[in-house]
């Protein structure tokens, strides 16, 4: 048996940052191990530049997801206007860096997920500094505003965290949740369910499916946020029918 954290993600948007090159913000199909920290570093309190206690929490889980809905992919053209770079000033808010007259334009593209549901669950690793239940309590009553992925992308769904003792990974993240509409059968409907249903978890390859599994290796461990550095790990993924 073994202790599982649970809880759901959904929004009308959310962006899960890859890698990105020039104006392009891509998004993945699923939260990754760098965006669930995010969110349970919101939750905890932990500011951005606290490197030692960001370095205690990404040590103490193991990250597993449940795709349940694949989302459809929505790309937003911006532009953005920035003060010319100087020495001799800074901002230290957006009203300071747009009344000025020098001002540029920046051009992006940014790339969301829409209407997508997701499942994660947590597992303690062996040099775990937090508990479960003390993730769970500050995902009921999270110190800084949640966000899937972005700001402007809040959760449309309380996450509904639960501790469960279950006998396996699969288990865990097949966890039931209130549905969005009337029924659970309503929602595959109103989503888009096809049906199928991807999972991606960290550890053992043969915890939930074995050989069958597709083997991958990410750039989604964040190292130092000062250098904007991150490194590989090693993620597996299946796609099955729904049972």
């Amino acid at each position: 048996m073994q202790d599982y954290l649970v809880f759901q993600l959904y929004g009308p948007m959310a962006s899960w940052g890859q890698a990105a090159v020039g104006g392009d913000r891509p998004t993945g199909l699923f939260p990754g191990r760098s965006s669930v920290l995010g969110l349970l570093g919101a939750a905890l309190g932990i500011k951005r530049d606290n490197a030692p206690e960001l370095t205690a929490l990404a040590e103490s889980v193991l990250i597993s997801v449940k795709q349940v809905v694949p989302s459809s992919l929505v790309r937003d053209y911006h532009t953005t206007q920035v003060p010319s770079h100087s020495k001799k000033v800074t901002h230290l808010s957006r009203k300071s860096e747009v009344t000025g007259t020098d001002l540029n334009t920046i051009l992006s593209s940014r790339d969301y997920r829409c209407d997508g549901r997701w499942v994660i669950a947590l597992s303690l690793a062996e040099s775990a500094g937090y508990t479960l239940e003390q993730l769970r309590q500050a995902l009921l009553q999270p110190v800084f505003a949640l966000s899937l992925g972005r700001k402007s992308c809040p959760p449309a769904l309380p996450l509904a965290p639960r501790v469960v003792t279950v006998e396996s990974l699969r288990q865990a993240l097949d966890q039931e949740f209130p549905p969005l509409t009337r029924s659970n059968e309503q929602d595959k409907l109103w989503l888009g369910h096809t049906g199928l249903v991807t999972y991606y978890w960290e550890g053992d390859k043969s915890q939930l499916a074995g050989a069958n599994a597709l083997t991958t290796q990410p750039w989604d461990v964040p190292l130092s946020r000062e250098r904007w550095q991150f490194s590989q790990r090693v993620l597996h993924q299946i796609t099955m029918e729904e049972t």
